[in-house]
């Protein structure tokens, strides 16, 4: 079975995404240093390699190229040498430059950065910052109004470099009202789209504490701790009212990002630490896929995690770069989170020890992910570092819920489960209970959730003496696997099986399209 999220991706080839904002030229001087400069106490670097790349809005367009989707540009840059740089690193993307205007005596924004033997060594910026003219202001409204009504989506990425002006942003407005589009944010003054009807918005930590008029991090909240995610979990309302959007996504670089939807609880991705200087772009990359997971049918939660699969497939390379598909595909598979060995798993939990990581440890069945699943998980990572899952075989879930379970075989609920950023690893076992796994886990926390007590778990007295602590979680009310399958039994009573199969291809893809953490049987 193909995973909803594999899916999902799939379908951003059906999606034309229109992109607005300011592009830029990435420019990195390649080369090495073995000298002092006789000048000053500096390094000459002998220049060996220039790569020229998309940057900005432009980085943006390309990712959203990259995963598949077409998409229009719009920009303006200035008529000189960058520009025509600039031009060239689109169209050999596959970006078409159609509507990149040229403004006379405005320099096109560039980024150089000078960098020997892996290391940058400095970085030097150009390029006009003041806004465009009348005549091109108008010019590219009269375009972005003759493609809005075509496209899926709005992107726009708002540098604060003079491409967005109040007037262009009224336009955006206008446009919004008659003929509303999925449009994301992200913007250095997002209060400015307060009015404009936006669907979603990306600051990143600093911007939000800007937003909030909160000019250094909050210090003396004991009760809530000291991370940025922690503290930004006080604000959500207070940043979707302010800038008047349905969902906010607060990037958060090596701790991840926290979502911040109406009507909904805030939603938790996790992030691998890497080092900032290969975070170029990240930001670009996250907000292209939200987008398009979001375009095509996907909840907040799902968009968030594809949105953060994609950021980390970025900073795992070197410089400004795209995500591109085929990545995308690879990075939510299961690929090292599934350790079958429990005594390889023991060795890396090791490792974590020895750092003072926390290990926490949860299981279950998870034959039908939805969103108390989701939720639980998230809640669990949060206690600790290292959250590891022990899941039921197919064999050990017959033997506790009878010969019709499970739904899902164990090598697809892995599949699920591994996509979920706040997971680190899995591991399966054949017993009715993980006291064994325990054993060899040795967690500093055990999760359990529902109406559980401590008196009631075998394992926790394992745990306990192992030096661990027992935490009983609640799901969510109304939500369980077992309410899931009686739905889709009463879906079968209300419709013949001919039904079914007559329309397989077609139902099938709107029951995921709409409900992407839904996995529909035997599919």
């Amino acid at each position: 079975m193909q995973s909803t999220l594999s899916h999902l991706i799939n379908a951003f080839t059906k999606l034309n995404i229109v992109v607005i904002g300011d592009a830029m030229l990435d420019s990195y001087l390649e080369g090495s240093t073995e000298r002092l400069c006789q000048e000053a106490p500096v390094p000459v670097v002998s220049v060996s390699n220039r790569k020229n790349i998309p940057g900005g809005a432009a980085n943006t367009a390309v990712n959203i190229r990259s995963l598949g989707s077409q998409v229009t540009f719009f920009s303006v840059i200035g008529d000189d040498v960058e520009g025509m740089l600039l031009r060239q690193a689109l169209q050999e993307r596959g970006i078409s430059t159609e509507y990149i205007l040229t403004q006379s005596k405005r320099q096109t924004l560039a980024k150089h950065r000078v960098i020997a033997s892996g290391q940058m060594l400095v970085r030097f910026d150009q390029g006009s910052t003041n806004p465009i003219d009348s005549e091109i202001e108008q010019k590219l409204i009269t375009y972005l109004t003759h493609c809005y009504p075509s496209c899926d989506a709005v992107v726009i990425s708002d540098y604060g470099y003079g491409i967005l002006t109040p007037r262009v942003i009224q336009a955006i407005a206008n446009l919004q009202s008659h003929t509303p589009r999925l449009l994301v944010a992200d913007s250095k003054n997002l209060a400015a789209y307060r009015h404009v009807g936006v669907t979603a918005v990306k600051p990143n930590y600093q911007e939000a504490m800007r937003l909030l008029g909160i000019p250094h991090p909050i210090q003396d909240i004991a009760s809530v701790g000291n991370t940025r995610g922690d503290r930004i979990m006080l604000y959500g309302e207070e940043i979707l009212d302010i800038t008047g959007s349905q969902i906010a996504a607060v990037t958060l670089d090596t701790e991840g990002a926290v979502i911040f939807e109406r009507g909904s609880l805030p939603y938790r991705t996790y992030a691998k630490p890497t080092v900032h200087s290969r975070a170029t772009g990240a930001g670009d990359t996250f907000i292209s896929a939200l987008t398009l997971t979001l375009a095509a049918g996907a909840t907040t939660s799902t968009a968030a995690e594809l949105a953060s699969a994609a950021a980390a497939v970025i900073v795992a390379k070197e410089g400004t770069t795209a995500c591109s598909v085929d990545e995308l595909q690879a990075h939510i598979s299961c690929g090292d989170k599934y350790i079958p060995d429990v005594s390889i798993l023991n060795t890396r939990l090791e490792l974590y020890r020895q750092q003072g990581r926390r290990i926490v440890f949860t299981n279950g069945c998870f034959d039908i992910l939805h969103c108390g699943h989701i939720a639980y998980l998230n809640r669990a990572k949060a206690l600790g570092d290292i959250l590891v899952i022990g899941v039921n075989t197919d064999d050990s879930i017959r033997h506790l819920k009878g010969s019709s379970r499970p739904i899902n075989t164990l090598g697809d609920r892995i599949q699920v489960l591994a996509a979920l950023s706040c997971v680190d690893y899995i591991t399966a076992f054949d017993d009715d209970t993980p006291c064994n796994l325990v054993r060899v886990i040795h967690p500093d926390v055990f999760v359990k959730g529902g109406d559980y007590t401590r008196d009631m778990l075998p394992e926790a007295p394992i745990v306990e003496e192992l030096g661990g602590i027992v935490q009983i979680l609640p799901y969510l009310e109304n939500r369980s696997t077992t309410s899931i399958i009686e739905r889709i039994q009463a879906l079968g009573e209300r419709f013949p099986e001919s039904q079914w199969k007559t329309n397989s291809t077609n139902s099938t893809s709107k029951l995921i399209t709409h409900n992407p953490q839904f996995i529909t049987p035997n599919s």
